[in-house]
């Protein structure tokens, strides 16, 4: 039997939702309204709706391993209520503590009030919850780390120098405070919540909204709802609702599919599921795919990347995608699957075109496969954009070489940004191979590069602008390689 209403914690209390019982809410009601319709939770800020500023970020906390707590920042506009069934919505309002008829701030909030780091306040409450994830993930981290936590949070009074000030200070008691104080009790009460795995099936007059909990019912679902929207983090989707006010009346929500967050590395090769969070990706290539973990470094805000995955972002097709140039010089196949087939597909055949895919109706993105590359094998991906974090590119490219003695024995160039889709530069590819990689060789590929593509002028760049990125990143690839 379905499970027709959401259950989750806040204020350290268990709550209920059922949306035919509430006619002011709806399936696809964001976490951000929702919390704001409530008394005493108006700390949580509306800035841009699209998860760019951060005032409106709060943590959710989930069950882990071994009874422990994991607890993400996350951009409430993007979220929709039932994504936090079974997990525990922490917000501004439940940080400071009462003893004694006397508040006692957590650790993070006092060390932000001594530091001087609010001034308006409007951006407060959003920095405190991201000071406060990271109290709770890291030990004496280091100003990298702090500033990582805090690209998500916009703030135009403090110059941020405060606000890492009081990370610093604060961040020194390995997360020790009164939600740790309450860790098992609170895991046990997610723990039952999530127990049942009978799929979610919230129907209202206007919305269908489905949350499967399992791959089988995920596919057996897709197959009998072939017109729903498939969402994971919901990053994209989100802003259809909040920035275009779209209606969004069906819904696939594959948040809770476990199965699709398994990722392995092995010596054939490397396999990565479709429904892991780009942080996750980013800890996995920690090390291991120095490549994918430059590009994820630079791949939107932490709230961000602890909502968007990577089936989404391979699926949304955008010319301008940041992975897509490296996926495609690392001939990765794309792992389609419905309730009676699968397939493998390359990734240059499975993107047709502009935000167009090989996806079938009744088909999910279960995974990414890739070969594993020699030793010597060189790779480099590269991002332009106006800003370094938190910004959509402008180009973006990734190169892939192996030599040998100096000679070009393979080479892949793959460019976003430069045509409709993802593209590689096979011309100069061509020119490239056999050659010996030296400077004089590069600079005349370098004239190949650019006739090669027809880029557009937009918003972001003019077409020239982007023809003169495109050969310079060559140039600079040789440079860091020879």
């Amino acid at each position: 039997m379905s499970q027709q209403t959401i259950r989750f914690l806040l204020d350290e209390r268990a709550v209920e939702v059922g949306f035919n019982d509430s006619p002011e809410l709806s399936p696809t009601t964001t976490l951000l309204k929702y919390l704001r319709s409530l008394p005493g939770h108006k700390g949580v800020k509306e800035g841009c709706a699209e998860g760019d500023c951060g005032a409106c970020t709060v943590v959710v906390a989930e069950s882990g391993e071994d009874g422990k707590l994991v607890y993400k920042a996350l951009d409430s506009c993007l979220v929709f209520l039932p994504m936090i069934h079974g997990k525990q919505v922490i917000t501004v309002e439940n940080l400071a503590v009462r003893k004694n008829n006397q508040v006692i701030l957590h650790p993070v909030q006092q060390m932000l009030v001594e530091t001087n780091g609010t001034q308006c306040g409007y951006c407060t409450p959003g920095i405190v919850m991201s000071l406060f994830a990271l109290y709770k993930n890291h030990h004496e981290p280091s100003r990298e780390v702090i500033e990582d936590a805090l690209t998500g949070n916009l703030c135009r009074c403090t110059g941020y120098q405060p606000i890492v000030e009081a990370a610093l200070k604060a961040c020194t008691n390995h997360g020790k405070d009164q939600f740790s104080d309450k860790e098992k009790e609170t895991s046990d009460q997610l723990s039952a919540i999530c127990r049942n795995k009978s799929t979610l099936t919230l129907k209202t007059p206007t919305h269908t909204y489905l949350k499967p909990f399992t791959l089988a019912e995920a596919l057996s679902l897709r197959g009998l709802h072939p017109g729903a929207l498939v969402i994971n983090g919901a990053t994209d989707i989100a802003m259809r609702q909040t920035k275009s006010r779209e209606l969004l009346t069906e819904i696939l929500d594959l948040s809770a599919v476990d199965e699709l967050k398994t990722w392995n590395a092995g010596p054939d090769g490397f396999i990565f599921g479709a429904g892991l969070s780009m942080e996750q990706l980013k800890k996995f290539a920690a090390g291991k795919l120095p490549a994918l973990y430059d590009i994820l470094s630079v791949f939107g805000s932490l709230q961000i990347r602890n909502l968007a995955t990577l089936g989404g972002n391979i699926c949304s097709a955008s010319p301008i995608g940041d992975l897509l140039p490296l996926f495609y010089v690392l001939d990765v196949g794309v792992v389609l699957k419905s309730a009676e087939a699968e397939r493998v597909v390359p990734i240059s055949g499975f993107i047709t075109g502009y935000h167009q895919t090989v996806l079938q109706p009744d088909e999910l993105i279960t995974a990414l496969t890739g070969p594993r590359h020699s030793v010597g094998t060189l790779l480099k991906t590269y991002k332009i954009s106006k800003r370094k974090n938190l910004d959509i590119a402008t180009v973006s490219a990734a190169f892939r070489l192996n030599l040998n003695d100096g000679m070009v024995a393979g080479i892949a160039l793959a460019y976003g940004g430069m045509a409709e889709t993802t593209k590689r530069a096979t011309l100069t590819e061509q020119y490239l191979s056999g050659k010996k990689w030296s400077r004089v060789v590069v600079e005349n590929a370098m004239k190949i590069i650019e006739s090669e593509f027809s880029p557009i002028s937009d918003v972001r760049s003019g077409a020239e602008f982007r023809k003169i990125v495109a050969r310079n990143l060559l140039l600079k690839f040789y440079v860091e390689t020879a």
